[in-house]
């Protein structure tokens, strides 16, 4: 059986300081890492773990607390966010969720709220008002062919989504293999911006504002 090996590769330390200590250098890649040196029938799945996350029974009241705790900001927020197309576990669905995106050091944090009852990878983890680390994401170079490799291993696609500006990804049920999902992008310029734009607000930032609302169509 074919397996997954996941890494994370930390960068060099620079000299000087900046004025959030939770800033990372936005030139630093953190999108997926492929090594040269491993074969690809050795290691199908070669991902550089982007993100963290987390749902939450109130985004808002995370954003406090996540602030209180380790002076994180700024918060991108994007609320009720407009989706064109979800499916849950094969079948069309629908769903009403609000995320937060904010920088972490080498990595995002997400904070995900889901405002309806609807079936979903993240009620299949946390029922209403239960909250808690619930997955990891990634950016694949070959979406299609990613999916293909966790369902080999026995790992189903819980929920996937496309937005209304195109955007999208799948949440994989890999619970029995490592206790979370993995949420695995759709490639592409969208999704690289967002993570570009956060990691620089977060290095540039003068704690003047502690949010920063996204349009939930884009």
């Amino acid at each position: 059986m074919r397996g997954i090996r996941c890494h994370m590769i930390l960068p060099p330390n620079r000299a000087g300081g900046r004025e959030n200590p939770h800033a990372f250098p936005t030139d630093w890649p953190y999108h997926l890492a492929t090594e040269p040196n491993r074969t690809e029938a050795a290691m199908p799945l070669q991902h550089r773990l982007i993100q963290n996350a987390y749902v939450v029974n109130d985004i808002d009241v995370a954003i406090q607390q996540w602030h209180a705790l380790w002076g994180l900001g700024p918060f991108f927020v994007r609320r009720h966010i407009v989706m064109q197309q979800v499916m849950y576990r094969g079948a069309v669905s629908s769903i009403d969720i609000s995320a937060v995106y904010v920088q972490a050091g080498p990595i995002q944090v997400e904070l995900v709220q889901q405002h309806c009852s609807s079936a979903s990878a993240f009620r299949d983890m946390f029922p209403a008002a239960q909250e808690g680390f619930h997955h990891v994401a990634v950016i694949p170079d070959d979406y299609d062919r990613t999916l293909a490799d966790y369902a080999s291993l026995g790992c189903a696609v819980a929920t996937e989504v496309r937005t209304a500006s195109g955007r999208g990804a799948a949440f994989i049920d890999t619970r029995p293999m490592i206790g979370h999902m993995v949420e695995v992008y759709i490639p592409g310029d969208g999704i690289h911006q967002l993570y570009r734009s956060v990691a620089a607000a977060a290095a540039s930032w003068d704690h003047k504002q502690l949010t920063i609302e996204l349009d939930p169509a884009t």
